[in-house]
C-alpha cells in the first residue's frame, strides 16, 4: 500500500492553483441526470471521489466521458437503470444525492443507504423528509431507499431541521423539475450550493436565494444542455495557504474568491500572519513572524469550516500560546489528534470530544502516522511539511479524495515529498 514520505523542515514559497471543488463537482454530476440532453462539465479535478461518480452514472446507463485533462461530458438522457448499487454508494457518502435527481426524472429509484462514516454518523434523514416533502413515497429495505412519485413530484414548503449542506443541495435537484414553487427554508449556505444553483440556472432552471437560509424553485418541465465551468476548491486552497503558515513561508493560491474562506481569512490574518487577497488570489505570509494560537469553532458557512479544522489545528500546534477548538459539526472528528502527538503536539480532549485545548510547542517531530479521513490525512501532510526529521503517512488513499496533484504541487512550493 502506497504510502508519503516527507523531509520536513522546509519554508513553503510559491505559487500554486487551486483545483476545481470536489464537494461542487460530486454534485453537478448527479444533477447531470435532470438533463435530457448532453452537459460538459469543465475544470474538473481528477480525483478518486470524481471517478467514483463517474463509476456511478456509468452503472446507471450514463455516457460520461474525459475530454482532455478537466473537462467532462456527461449523457444521461436515457438510462438503463435507477438501481444505485450499495458497492458503490458506500465508497462516498455524497454519490446517495443521485436519489433525487433519479426520482424527479423516471419517477422511481432504489438507492443504497450510504452507511457510516470515519467523522460521525452523518444521518440522511432530512434528505429523506425533503423528498417526501415534495411527493416521494418512500420505504426503506434491506439497506436501500425504495422511492416512487408516480404522480410526478410537486412543489412545496419545507424547513430544514439544520442547515444540511447535502441536503439542501438533494432537495434543490429534485425540486426543478417539480410541478410548482418549492420554499425551502434553514438551507446551508455554502458557496458550493450557489455553484450548483447556477449551473442549473445556466441551464433554465428558476433558483432563487442560493446562498442564504431561503430558497425559492419555480419548476421547469425541462433544462436546457450546456457548459459550465465548475468553482475552484476552497478547502484545497486553504489547506496549501495553511501549510505555508505552518512552515514559516509564504504562498500564493491562485483562482480562489476571498468571500469564499473570508472567516479563514481573518483567522488566519488573527494569527500574526500577512494576508493579501486579490481579485482571484490569497497570499499568506509567515515569514518572519511569531504566529500567535488562535481558538475557533466550526460552524455553517460563512463560518469556519469543519474541513479546515485539522488543518489549522496543526497551525495552533506550532503558535504561541493556548487555544481552544470546538467541533459542532460531526461528533468524531478529532481522531488525527492522537496522530499530531506521536510527532509532539500537545493537545486535550474534552470527555464528550467536542473541544480541543492546544497548547503550542517549539517544534513537531517526524513520525510514522495513520490518515484516519480527507482533511485528518491533509492535517499530517502539513504537520509533516513543518516538522524536524522524516514523516511518513500511511493510508494516503484518503488523500486521493480530495487533493489533485499534491505531491506536485507541494514540491513546486519547495517541498521534500513523495510516494512510497
Amino acid at each position: 500500500m502506497p504510502r508519503l514520505q516527507i523531509q520536513g523542515g522546509r519554508r513553503l514559497r510559491g505559487r500554486v492553483k487551486a483545483a476545481g471543488a470536489k464537494n461542487s463537482v460530486i454534485k453537478l454530476m448527479a444533477a447531470s441526470i435532470l438533463f435530457e440532453d448532453a452537459v460538459v462539465i469543465s475544470n474538473v479535478p481528477r480525483l478518486r471521489d470524481v471517478e467514483t461518480m463517474v463509476a456511478l452514472l456509468t452503472h446507471l446507463g450514463a455516457t460520461v466521458e474525459w475530454q482532455g485533462t478537466d473537462e467532462l461530458r456527461i449523457s444521461a438522457g436515457v438510462l438503463s437503470s435507477t438501481c444505485a448499487p450499495y458497492d458503490l454508494v458506500r465508497t462516498m457518502r455524497a454519490s446517495f444525492n443521485v436519489l433525487g435527481p433519479l426520482l424527479a426524472r423516471y419517477g422511481s429509484a432504489e438507492v443504497s443507504l450510504p452507511g457510516g462514516c470515519a467523522i460521525g454518523t452523518r444521518p440522511v434523514d432530512q434528505h429523506l423528509l425533503g423528498l417526501g416533502a415534495l411527493g416521494a413515497q418512500l420505504e426503506i429495505k434491506a439497506g436501500y431507499v425504495s422511492a416512487t412519485a408516480p404522480h410526478g413530484l410537486k412543489g412545496a414548503d419545507f424547513a430544514f431541521d439544520f442547515p444540511s449542506v447535502g441536503a439542501t443541495e438533494h432537495v434543490l435537484m429534485a425540486s426543478v423539475l417539480a410541478r410548482g414553487t418549492t420554499r425551502l427554508e434553514r438551507c446551508a449556505c455554502e458557496p458550493e450550493i450557489v455553484d450548483l444553483a447556477q449551473f442549473l440556472n445556466d441551464a433554465g432552471a428558476k433558483i432563487q436565494g442560493a446562498g442564504t437560509p431561503f430558497i425559492e424553485v419555480e419548476g421547469v418541465a425541462q433544462l436546457t444542455p450546456l457548459a459550465y465551468k465548475v468553482m475552484s476548491d476552497r478547502i484545497e486552497a486553504a489547506t496549501y495557504l495553511m501549510a505555508g503558515m505552518a512552515t514559516g513561508g509564504r504562498v500564493t493560491v491562485e483562482q480562489i474568491k476571498r468571500e469564499h474562506l473570508a472567516s479563514v481569512v481573518d483567522l488566519m490574518r488573527a494569527t500574526g500572519a500577512e494576508l493579501e487577497c486579490g481579485a482571484d488570489s490569497i497570499t499568506v505570509s509567515a515569514e518572519g513572524r511569531t504566529l500567535t494560537a488562535q481558538s475557533f469553532e466550526t460552524a455553517p458557512f460563512p463560518g469556519f469550516p469543519t474541513d479546515l479544522q485539522a488543518q489549522m489545528m496543526v497551525v495552533n500546534s506550532l503558535a504561541r500560546g493556548t487555544s481552544e477548538i470546538g467541533e459542532t459539526i460531526f461528533e468524531n472528528r478529532f481522531m488525527h489528534v492522537q496522530e499530531l502527538a506521536r510527532m509532539g503536539a500537545d493537545i486535550r480532549l474534552a470527555k464528550n470530544n467536542s473541544k480541543a485545548s492546544v497548547v503550542g510547542v517549539e517544534k513537531l517531530m517526524g513520525a510514522p502516522v495513520m490518515a484516519t479521513d480527507l482533511r485528518a490525512s491533509a492535517c499530517l501532510v502539513i504537520a509533516g511539511l513543518a516538522a524536524e526529521g522524516t514523516t511518513v503517512i500511511d493510508r494516503i488513499y484518503h488523500l486521493d479524495r480530495g487533493y489533485e496533484k499534491l505531491e506536485e504541487k507541494l514540491t513546486s512550493l519547495g517541498a521534500t515529498v513523495r510516494r512510497v
